[in-house]
């Protein structure tokens, strides 16, 4: 296992994230990806958690697979909404004694089921101090470039997300489609006296109506030109894979070349973009 601050310190990371698939299929179509994106050497993957914790036993053996039979650093995901205090410390320590040395620890959102559950913490910052007390996690938050969608003004949500920052060892950003919001955020952390790394997170979309629903929810702009070339894609899956890596190639460059410290790509658990992505950047293993 490596830890991601120590791998950031080194020099830019280039990872993936993977989610929890929902049916047979889509183990089948999760382990494939695995297994093509794996020789493209990640410096690290993650594993995404289900709101309210709904992928909570799926995440680990996910995560738990990929440490033993891949060369993958993996890192899980773990959401505090609808958890007691003694539900996290189980998963964490169980992560602890696994050999994990990595956590995303995120504030989350509830059930989708709209039933109520206890809830002992609703943010990301009491999360973090359990983990800290728990294990020696190399502990990353998440960020949002254009604003958490809860946030009552861009100024406040700079605030809270500097005070993650000082408490983690780095952050991931919710996706996005301009450059120059990515590099906002990072002047405005500065200014609040927070250098902590920042990874971009990038999604190779493969669905026009799901990358808009997603949009909506995380309040994440889509500009009018992307809109109208969606329209034109929308309904042939293959267009609609070949506009994200048009899209996410010439972001992704722009981003590092800018002084990222490195790009996190969601894969949505398909191979066929990210490796044309990498393929175009140069990124992965050299010859």
């Amino acid at each position: 296992m490596t830890k991601i601050h120590e791998l950031l310190a080194a020099g830019p990371t280039h990872s993936f994230e993977f989610g929890p698939p929902r049916d047979a299929a889509g183990e089948e179509r999760l382990e494939k990806t695995l297994l093509e994106l794996e020789p493209l050497q990640p410096s690290f993957v993650s594993v995404t958690y289900g709101a309210g914790g709904s992928t909570r036993d799926m995440t680990r053996q996910i995560v738990e697979h990929i440490a033993r039979d891949t060369s993958m650093t993996p890192m899980p995901h773990l959401t505090c909404v609808a958890h007691t205090r003694a539900q996290l410390e189980d998963i964490v320590t169980g992560y602890r004694d696994f050999g994990m040395e990595n956590i995303l620890a995120l504030g989350g959102d509830a059930p989708a089921d709209g039933a109520s559950y206890p809830s002992d913490f609703l943010y990301a910052t009491e999360l973090l101090e359990v983990v800290k007390e728990l294990g020696d996690f190399s502990i990353g938050v998440a960020a949002f470039p254009e604003g958490h969608p809860r946030s009552p003004d861009l100024p406040t949500d700079r605030r809270h997300l500097a005070e993650k920052l000082r408490v983690a060892d780095f952050g991931i950003t919710q996706f996005f489609f301009r450059a120059e919001d990515y590099f906002r955020m990072v002047e405005e952390l500065a200014a609040l006296g927070v250098d902590t790394p920042v990874l971009p997170g990038i999604m190779a979309f493969t669905q026009v109506d799901g990358l808009r629903r997603m949009a909506g929810l995380n309040a994440t702009t889509i500009p009018d030109e992307l809109q109208a070339r969606l329209d034109e894609v929308n309904g042939d899956p293959r267009r609609v894979r070949e506009l994200a890596v048009e899209v996410c190639t010439p972001l992704i460059a722009e981003l590092l070349e800018g002084g990222a410290p490195g790009v996190h790509l969601y894969t949505l658990n398909f191979p066929t973009a990210p490796k044309q992505i990498w393929a175009n950047l140069g990124l992965g293993p050299k010859p």
